[in-house]
């Protein structure tokens, strides 16, 4: 909007500490939903914005065209995109959470195959094409948020921000509703007989006698400090691209990759050796030297940004 009023060549930097506490406000009132199955609505909320975005992106390198190519590449960047690019696939952690909240028939296993195929499918194509046209389109000038290498249509770019914003919002909480429901059962069953833990209160909601919000003390406070330590962090390192290629990265080899592929040959009794054994380990391999060099990439470019960086004072 500023580049838009006052043209291309505008100083146009403003500070993003303030999004950044009302995002972690914003959260700290949807911890409050009781379990990951009462933020369906937001999950497909979430998913359809990233649809919209992912699409309007598309559109908009189709106006825009490509230009040439640098054939230079920038090692450390290319390892970070590679961390970028993992983080999209690292949803197994919320497999297992997914599939306990479904009803059968059909069989959980049958529902979650297709949903995995689907997801993973979709993802692939849009994710794969965004990057590829991105990267046409700017060269080794393909800024982190692709959003920001257009100027306009200045609507259309706008609905595009406010979606990711809003798929945001519903990712931070298929994120941490699954960190929520581990720590509070095992808590539970840690002390069974504290009233931290175990008592509910009950609070009416005005002008509807029927409807109430139930909720712990170990609910309100333990969410609430969850969400204020990773506001916090978030404001220390405001590197969006270099922190989600780290934790992409961390999490992809072995949580997405070693995780299932074992689970799978232990369940398929496959034998040590066999040609499929042979070629998993293969893929294995591959996989861990990606999320390597990929930690290697982000970790370089955080690095970097430190040397330049003030604390808590976020400028976008």
């Amino acid at each position: 909007m500023c580049f838009h009023n006052k043209g291309p060549n505008a100083s146009c930097e403003v500070s993003g500490t303030l999004y950044v506490v009302i995002f972690g406000a914003m959260e700290v009132l949807l911890s409050q939903f009781p379990s990951l199955e009462k933020v369906t609505v937001l999950s497909y909320i979430a998913a359809a914005m990233s649809f919209a975005y992912s699409s309007i992106g598309l559109c908009l390198w189709v106006q825009v065209g490509t230009r040439n190519v640098s054939s230079t590449i920038k090692i450390w960047d290319s390892f970070q995109a590679l961390g970028n690019v993992a983080f999209a696939y690292t949803f197994s952690m919320l497999l297992i959470e997914i599939q306990d909240t479904l009803k059968s028939p059909p069989s959980e296993n049958s529902t979650m195959k297709k949903a995995s195929i689907y997801g993973i499918g979709l993802t692939t194509l849009f994710y794969i094409s965004l990057g590829c046209l991105g990267y046409a389109t700017f060269g080794n000038d393909t800024p982190g948020n692709i959003l920001t290498g257009f100027r306009k249509p200045i609507w259309l770019i706008d609905i595009a921000n406010l979606a990711v914003l809003i798929h945001l919002f519903g990712a931070y909480q298929l994120f941490a509703q699954p960190i929520f429901a581990f720590y509070e059962q095992w808590s539970a069953k840690k002390w069974p007989n504290a009233g931290f833990f175990q008592r509910v209160y009950t609070l009416n909601l005005p002008f509807s006698k029927s409807r109430s919000i139930k909720f712990t003390l170990c609910k309100l406070i333990l969410r609430t400090l969850f969400v204020l330590v990773t506001t916090v962090v978030a404001m220390m390192l405001p590197f969006f691209n270099a922190v989600v290629g780290l934790l992409g990265a961390l999490g992809f080899w072995p949580l997405t990759v070693y995780y299932p592929m074992s689970m799978y040959m232990s369940q398929a009794k496959i034998k040590k050796r066999q040609f499929k054994w042979v070629m998993l380990q293969v893929l294995s391999l591959v996989c861990l030297f990606i999320s390597l060099v990929a930690i290697i990439g982000s970790v370089a470019d955080i690095t970097e940004h430190l040397k330049h960086a003030e604390l808590f004072k976020i400028k976008l």
